[in-house]
């Protein structure tokens, strides 16, 4: 529901911390729900590993009946795909995985159709030419990790490993995940839970226990007006190239990922759950060193692709995992920032040099062309400091 729509009786509570020189923040986080459509909502900003913004507000239903909780979670889509490969980069810094080494070093099956040379860094640059498959998936096919995993190694190449570059929408995360499985011998979700998330006490899953169901804010779908062009349909993960193959379009669309199948699968290319407090938790971590060393972080924000993309067709900057600043995903003003967007506006990034690490989560989904939302909290956030 829209501030257009809101019944006039009901108010935006916004809830959290928020420090006196960040004010700005909290008035650019309430001029969310007022002027660009948020219904529920949740920001956190992290300088130097210290709290001075967190917070929640709004409503986790369309009804706006029920309030926006402090540790509720959602759905962050492609936020996820940093999360991914923050773990393989505790990996690599462990000495466990080389960047240059080929996939099939670790998975073996990987070298079919041509893919013994294929590298741990084309795969994690979006270079590996593995963007879709040729065959689609059975029904339900999505959800079976190994299913997935064993079309990606029988898969050829769509082009030339290393020679171009396209979002690999939902294919990153099992790619990513399963080199961590087959190195650490565990599945990633439980490895981002006991490597990652738990000795950071930060809020982010892939894969949710039932245990937690009732804090997961279901997403709310975009009007019904919205009109959804080629490149926002492709930031969706709905481009015809997926829809084709995985046929079915509302993949990555209410009422879809609220469902248990979703929930309870790991697809960490697009199926996380978590709060801005923790996914600025994970990025704070990050920049700091606690999670890998400087070398590491170094390896995966230096630029290894930018320019068009042959999937969604817009110009993308990637390192190894994350988003560097470009075009397509604004990450404020600092030249080393890095970071990840979700399909409909959620938002994970950092600036190491600011020593500024953000979370900023949502329910309401919008189409991703014109969302001002995130940009217009960074902005407010870089004024700030």
């Amino acid at each position: 529901m829209n501030e257009a729509s809101r019944p006039a009786n009901v108010d935006i509570t916004v809830e959290g911390l928020c420090e006196p020189r960040f004010a700005g923040v909290r008035e650019a986080f309430v001029a969310s729900f007022a002027e660009r459509g948020d219904v529920g909502a949740a920001l956190c900003v992290l300088v130097d590993g210290h709290p001075v913004v967190d917070l929640w507000g709004g409503f986790r239903d369309p009804a706006e009946q029920h309030a926006w909780k402090r540790d509720d979670v959602v759905c962050f889509f492609s936020c996820t795909k940093a999360m991914a490969a923050t773990c393989l980069h505790v990996l690599h810094g462990r000495g466990l995985v080389d960047h240059d080494a080929p996939v099939a070093r670790y998975w073996p099956e990987f070298a079919a159709a041509g893919k013994d040379e294929v590298t741990v860094r084309q795969v994690l640059s979006h270079q590996a030419g593995l963007n879709r498959l040729r065959e689609p998936l059975p029904a339900g096919g999505l959800f079976d990790w190994d299913g997935v995993c064993s079309a990606l190694a029988a898969e050829a190449p769509h082009w030339q490993p290393g020679t171009a570059h396209g979002y690999h929408t939902l294919s990153f995360g099992h790619l990513v995940g399963e080199i961590v499985r087959r190195v650490d011998g565990r599945p990633i979700g439980q490895f981002l839970a006991e490597e990652v998330a738990g000795p950071l006490g930060a809020d982010v899953m892939i894969g949710i226990d039932p245990a937690d169901d009732g804090r997961v804010n279901p997403m709310l779908m975009p009007g019904p007006d919205t009109m959804l062009g080629p490149i926002a349909m492709a930031a969706l993960g709905i481009d015809p190239m997926t829809v084709e193959r995985i046929d079915d379009p509302a993949l990555l669309t209410p009422p879809i990922v609220n469902t248990d199948a979703w929930r309870r699968s790991a697809i960490p290319g697009a199926n996380g759950h978590g709060n801005a407090r923790g996914l600025a938790r994970v990025y704070a971590a990050v920049i700091d060193g606690r999670l890998f060393p400087a070398a590491t972080l170094e390896a995966a924000t230096t630029s290894q692709c930018r320019g068009p993309d042959r999937t969604i067709g817009a110009d993308t900057h990637f390192g190894l995992g994350y988003m560097l600043p470009g075009a397509y995903l604004r990450l404020g003003p600092g030249p080393r920032s890095f970071g990840h967007g979700g399909a409909y506006g959620s938002l994970g990034m950092a600036d190491p040099d600011a020593g500024l690490a953000i979370g900023y989560v949502m329910n309401q989904c919008h189409e991703p062309q014109g969302d001002l939302r995130a940009s217009a909290l960074l902005d407010a956030v870089y004024r700030s400091l």
